[in-house]
């Protein structure tokens, strides 16, 4: 197989540095970019000679900045020919599907084994996509229940001006009636 170029966007500099270390036996992947947010990214692909750019990017979904999931919209929209695959610690299927709907190739916990990880970089470059036991589940679950309720990376909670009066008078131990 011939040489994958490989990026790797993740805010951990360490955890970049373990995938890049654990992956160079594997002398048919070339990791070409290295960025810590979304937007860092963005600024080295736009510098990049097209035949240097990545075929094949390693996508945390947590970063400050620009996240791994505003960024897969603009790298799916801007540079359709870059595959990507979410490397996350996230393991709720609203994330697994949300990233698939908006264009990521595959989808590996941070967990995977770096042989796993080798094997879904050779898969999305020669077929186009990678999906393993974990997101074939979710995505056969998914289409059993069509839920369309977008994940967010934010612990914020928004309440209509019903459900705030509800709260209110639980909290002020209302019955129900």
């Amino acid at each position: 197989m011939s040489i994958i170029r490989v990026g790797i966007v993740d805010d951990h500099k360490i955890f970049r540095k373990g995938v890049i270390l654990s992956l160079r036996p594997y002398v048919n992947l070339k990791f070409v970019v290295e960025a810590e947010n979304g937007q860092e990214l963005i600024e080295q692909l736009a510098k990049m000679p097209e035949e240097e750019k990545p075929e094949v990017l390693l996508m945390d979904l947590r970063m400050p900045q620009k996240d791994g999931i505003e960024t897969t919209k603009y790298i799916a929209r801007e540079y359709p020919t870059i595959h990507i695959i979410a490397l996350t610690m996230y393991e709720d299927e609203r994330f697994v599907t949300h990233m698939m709907e908006i264009g990521a190739n595959g989808y590996l916990l941070k967990s995977a084994e770096p042989m796993e990880i080798k094997k879904a970089i050779q898969e999305v470059k020669l077929k186009g996509y990678y999906l393993n036991n974990f997101v074939n589940r979710i995505l056969l679950k998914k289409s059993h229940h069509r839920n369309k309720v977008a994940p967010s990376l934010t612990q914020e909670v928004s309440l209509s001006d019903r459900e705030r009066d509800v709260v209110k008078y639980i909290c002020m131990e209302f019955t129900a009636q």
